[in-house]
């Protein structure tokens, strides 16, 4: 690189890591665990098709003028159509969000959803022409900077929200994915991380689309500015440590030592048994425990759930807001209340459980506001090596029903395997596209170490 090691800032140092690792810096598990994390984000995107926002995105897509060397992203769902890289990242990532049933990464102060960050990687990988190794690679490097931060630079509590360490996740694994070298790597982190700063009333009160709009929005940015640094725009490279830098105005002082650090936290991150937010998981799983019990939905006369503090502050009723007022899917997503009656009437939480006529059922309206959620202080110190979550429930007769729960299939005590995945994947597409083709598209991802970027996106162009 050519920085003057004696002058070496955090993010040239940030740099140095995104240009020097290797494919054999993966290990087998986490190609594995790339390989399930992006088939259930393709999942989630094509279960996604016809969501409000992303047809709205849709429509403001065909807007503008197609054709031209630099449509090379493919939109997925919209039968081979192309636009550029960082349209096809707000298209695709919205697509990959919408249905909020992606991965997640659980630290003691933040949260966030990684898989986000396949969208930009893929579209800047089909740009470049890549392998499907390079692209695993790239995305290792995304999540390892997402995740990374997000334990040592938690800023939910300073009003910011998960998308501003995604800023720095997507600059990073799409600048690997162009082949960027370090000094041009440096630059595109340095001017994400600076320009890209979310709040977090994305998630506080009353909820709108932009919950799940936020971060493909950011990736689009930071593709644009990946691509200006290509072209030689400098960044402020003192962005983490310096004057009013990240640090100074929002984080706080951490350290990484990005010299050695590892490509191994995506096998840390945990993905969505149920169509849900993800602190609701192990929740989810105790209340259908009950009802295999017996317990039944007319019969309840109160249900009380005491959970960890995170959980209770962001989908129960604490710090973000009032969770018993419910019209809307992102409000629904994000209401523990919701979640759980609908998963006690209906058996489950999919899609399905999101449509405005499930959302304002008199069934399930009357039900979630028979549910109380309180933290529980043992409960809080496990998290996020545990999601511990109790509930009892009340009948109209006087009967009481008690389950305890600690984590689920998809935490990472309890991986999801790579059939469970593929199920899940099926379950999401067969609405879209038929068996053979989803039959393709699985061995497509499943082969990504051996095919070409271009081979998986073609078949996604096909949808």
């Amino acid at each position: 690189m050519g920085t003057d090691h004696k002058k070496m800032t955090m993010v040239t140092e940030l740099a140095d890591f995104v240009v020097s690792r290797k494919w054999d810096d993966l290990s087998q598990s986490s190609r594995r665990e790339l390989k399930i994390r992006a088939l259930d984000a393709l999942g989630c995107a094509l279960g996604a098709l016809g969501g409000p926002p992303v047809v709205a995105i849709d429509r403001m897509l065909a807007e503008f003028a197609e054709g031209g060397a630099g449509q090379s992203g493919t939109l997925i769902g919209r039968s081979g159509r192309k636009s550029p890289p960082d349209r096809a990242t707000l298209h695709n990532g919205a697509l990959v969000r919408y249905l909020d049933f992606n991965d997640s990464f659980l630290a003691k102060g933040e949260t966030c959803h990684p898989s986000d960050n396949v969208a930009p990687v893929l579209s800047s990988a089909e740009y470049s022409d890549a392998s499907g190794r390079e692209f695993l690679l790239a995305l290792a490097i995304a999540y390892q900077v997402q995740c990374r931060l997000s334990e040592v630079a938690p800023v939910r509590n300073k009003g910011f929200d998960h998308v501003t360490q995604g800023a720095y996740a997507v600059a990073a694994g799409t600048s690997k994915a162009l082949g960027l070298d370090a000094d041009k790597t440096a630059s595109a982190i340095a001017i994400s991380g600076t320009a890209l700063n979310a709040l977090r009333v994305t998630r506080t009160g009353k909820l709108s689309n932009w919950k799940g709009l936020a971060y493909p929005f950011m990736a689009s940015c930071a593709v644009t500015v990946v691509f200006l640094a290509k072209e030689g725009i400098t960044g402020p490279l003192e962005v983490f440590e310096g004057n009013k830098g990240f640090m100074d105005a929002i984080s706080g002082p951490f350290k990484v030592d990005w010299s050695e650090e590892k490509l191994d936290l995506v096998e840390r991150t945990i993905l969505k048994k149920y169509n849900a937010e993800i602190h609701s998981q192990s929740a989810i799983e105790c209340i259908l425990k009950l009802r295999a019990k017996g317990l039944r939905s007319e019969e309840v006369d109160s249900i009380e759930v005491r959970i960890f503090d995170v959980a209770f502050h962001i989908i129960g009723g604490g710090e973000e807001g009032d969770k018993k007022s419910v019209k809307t899917k992102e409000e629904a997503d994000h209401s523990l209340p919701y979640i759980l009656a609908v998963a006690l009437i209906d058996g489950r939480v999919g899609p399905d459980q999101y449509s405005p006529e499930r959302i304002l059922a008199s069934d399930a309206q009357a039900l979630l506001r028979k549910i109380s959620v309180r933290p529980d202080p043992e409960f809080s110190a496990q998290f996020p090596g545990s999601v511990p979550c109790e509930i009892m429930a009340r009948t109209k007769d006087g009967r009481t029903f008690r389950e305890k729960t600690t984590d689920y299939e998809g935490f990472f005590t309890r991986p999801m395997s790579w059939n469970t995945a593929s199920e899940k994947f099926t379950s999401l597409a067969t609405p879209r596209i038929g068996a053979d083709l989803q039959r393709e598209i699985i061995q497509a991802v499943s082969d990504l170490d051996k095919i070409k970027v271009r081979e998986l996106t073609a078949l996604l162009g096909r949808v």
